[in-house]
């Protein structure tokens, strides 16, 4: 798989325009021996099509499928801007990836970005580095834990009568992992979780978070709270947005009447349960034809077409993972790693929900902009 390392990246880097940054980066890329002459000119052609930025400071340049016959090494090149460069609609870019790749290479560091697109304080660090070192701690994530969610911190078949009992086990579970301090337990146990339907109630707080986290408590016998049963709690230490999916999840199990699948005998499958729970609505299956699977452009046209309508849109890819995405979010479709060949199914929820899915199923079958 195509890594980023040191010796690709270029510090102190300056341009007027991005049309001037890509031309810059294409003449490296001519230099390295990587591409050869007019490569550059297929990269401003990708740019034209559709603009690269995929968000927190970073863009990835790239030549179109008319150029791929111009590379000579599959590689990157990689110029930070620490003054940023305007690349259109309000986007400032700080780190500049230009791809030369033969085939889908490329969709191996889309990959690796993804974590990165979603995080919080990218583009800050980004501007702010002064190494190489620090380039590629950002693009790694090295300051970025992640959800912490996984069995140290569940607890089944509590003997539980009151919802303070379950709110201060689960806030001692999130101090013991090192998630949060002593601030967020005292936080916790002074609230009132809210009910948020079929027994399982919900408790938050951003007090002294050290690391995004849930924890879940289910009662060994279910009682009530007022007019309301209690059957678990789900406690969320809050200081990124990496949470936000299995709220989603969760939200797509009550709707659907199936937040008993929560209330599992085994901490993996709560985790499974909340984490990849299948989204119900009208669902269709695509095969992807494009010769390089689905990169950044026939990705954004994709992700174009989805947002078109109304209707929550989800994608899984059959010959991947099989977990549903958003198809709305370029960066989440894109790392689902599709090839050529690849079947999508596509669920949509939603008034128009038979209109989304007959655009993305022409969408696919018209090649989704590359014919």
């Amino acid at each position: 798989m195509l890594e980023l390392n040191q010796r690709d990246i270029q510090l102190g880097k300056k341009a007027g325009t991005k049309e001037d940054a890509i031309e810059n980066i294409a003449l490296d890329l001519v230099t390295k021996g990587l591409v050869e002459v007019g490569y550059g000119k297929g990269m401003l052609e990708r740019e034209a099509q559709n603009a690269t930025y995929l968000g927190n400071g970073i863009a990835i340049p790239h030549g179109t499928t008319d150029t791929r016959g111009l590379v000579k090494e599959t590689g990157v090149q990689i110029h930070h801007f620490a003054e940023g460069v305007d690349w259109g609609d309000g986007n400032t870019v700080y780190l500049a990836i230009g791809i030369a790749a033969k085939s889908d290479e490329h969709l191996g560091i889309l990959k690796q970005l993804t974590h990165v697109l979603s995080a919080d304080g990218v583009e800050e660090a980004l501007k702010n580095a002064k190494s190489q070192d620090d380039v590629l701690a950002v693009l790694r994530g090295d300051n970025q834990k992640g959800l912490l969610f996984d069995a140290s911190v569940i607890t089944l078949d509590f003997p539980a009568t009151d919802l303070v009992s379950m709110a201060a086990v689960c806030a001692g579970k999130l101090k013991n992992a090192g998630a949060v301090g002593q601030g967020y337990v005292s936080e916790l146990v002074s609230q009132q979780p809210m009910h948020v339907g079929q027994g399982l109630w919900l408790v938050s707080s951003a007090a002294e978070v050290k690391q995004t986290a849930l924890s879940f408590i289910s009662a060994q016998t279910p009682f009530m709270d007022g007019d309301q049963q209690v059957k678990g709690l789900l406690a969320v230490a809050a200081t990124g947005t990496e949470y936000v999916d299995v709220l989603n999840n969760l939200s797509g199990l009550l709707f659907a009447n199936k937040a008993s699948e929560i209330f599992a005998d085994n901490a993996d499958a709560v985790i499974k349960a909340l984490t990849e729970a299948r989204q119900e609505g009208l669902s269709k299956v695509f095969k992807i034809k494009n010769a390089h699977g689905l990169h950044a452009r026939p990705g954004a046209m994709l992700v174009s077409v989805a947002k078109k309508f109304d209707a929550q849109i989800w994608v899984a890819n059959l010959n991947g993972e099989g977990k549903q995405v958003n198809a709305k979010s370029l960066m989440k479709v894109i790392a689902l790693g599709v090839k050529q060949g690849h079947e999508l199914e596509f669920t949509a929820d939603g008034a128009d929900a038979d209109k989304a899915i007959e655009a993305i199923g022409e969408a696919i079958a018209s090649g989704l902009g590359e014919g």
